[in-house]
């Protein structure tokens, strides 16, 4: 049984992610205390008690979501013996997971991965003035329709396919007239709902060229290591072990296409058939039983789905012997 671990992106926040597993597992709460002296603030306790819209602000939610997952991961690694180097054949993540994948496979150490997601929200936040971008969910339309649609609706703006969720499932970004030029569009072509999000920047589209500029200063100076497993690459949907094209696709990133409905796809042509997204929320796991026929997804994020991993990998273990 071939396995991947995948990493949540921004989104799935919320309030309270984390506390119980931190609360029941010192080695959880070593990771938030890390993160909390790393930033030098307590986001520990805006992750824990909130408020929910200091938790929401992108500077803040993502090194959030990257620290309740590699907590999540150090409680499977302590109680259930995980070790990413033998039981699995690729990590990968979205967007921001993207850097939780290479924490959580060795490639960046905790600390570091937590000061370039928080400088990555920052950048981003800045690199466009509110009110001037937009962002915009297309369902019901696969990827090359959808990119079509964004095409059309530019008119010499910026209008680009941002996020490539999979089924059926296509996020656009850019210039906030474009994206509502997108949405009507995408709704005379058959699109089932096409709709604004409410997020506070156009991510992954080529409106973030100056956070990716950030990116590439902050990457510059920190050390990237060949990870323990490898990483599926957002922008490439393939694997990568070399710290240079690591660097090249984390800055790629920001201004690219996530590519998962390809990512996952291959990760299943590979012959991975069981997922497991560790962290905040279950939205990778929904996308992945829509996107790899007969594979299972399995949200770890919790005490009780520790110990249902723990409990699963008992049985299969017996089962063997």
């Amino acid at each position: 049984m071939a396995v991947a671990f995948v990493f949540p992106g921004q989104g799935s926040q919320a309030v309270g992610m984390g506390k119980a597993l931190a609360e029941n597992f010192p080695v959880a709460r070593a990771v938030f205390e890390e993160v909390d002296e790393a930033l030098g603030d307590r986001l520990s306790t805006v992750v824990f008690e909130g408020p929910a819209e200091t938790l929401m602000l992108t500077e803040n939610a993502q090194p959030a979501l990257m620290t309740v997952s590699l907590a999540a991961l150090r409680v499977l690694e302590q109680e259930a013996g995980v070790d990413l180097a033998r039981d699995a054949m690729f990590v990968a993540g979205h967007s921001l997971g993207e850097y939780s994948a290479l924490a959580a496979a060795g490639a960046i150490s905790i600390a570091d991965t937590a000061r370039l997601v928080r400088t990555r929200g920052r950048a981003m936040q800045k690199a466009v003035p509110v009110g001037v971008g937009a962002m915009a969910a297309l369902l019901g339309l696969e990827f090359d329709a959808a990119a079509e649609v964004a095409r059309e609706a530019a008119e010499g703006a910026v209008c680009q396919a941002a996020n490539d969720n999979g089924g059926g499932q296509v996020v656009v970004s850019g210039d906030k007239a474009a994206v509502e030029r997108a949405v009507e569009i995408a709704k005379g072509r058959g699109a089932k709902r096409a709709t604004l999000l409410p997020v506070s920047a156009p991510f992954h589209c080529t409106l973030m060229a100056p956070a990716a500029e950030v990116m590439a200063e902050a990457l510059a100076s920190v050390t990237v290591d060949r990870p323990v497993v490898p990483v599926v690459a957002n922008v490439l949907a393939a694997p990568i072990t070399a710290p240079a094209d690591i660097v090249a696709a984390l800055i790629a990133q920001v201004t690219g296409t996530v590519r998962w409905r390809e990512s996952v796809a291959f990760m299943a042509s590979a012959g991975v058939t069981s997922f497991y997204e560790v962290g905040a929320g279950k939205v990778l796991t929904g996308l992945v039983k829509r996107i790899a026929e007969g594979a299972t997804g399995t949200a770890i994020g919790s005490p009780a789905d520790v110990a249902s991993f723990v409990a699963a990998r008992a049985a299969l273990r017996q089962g063997a012997a």
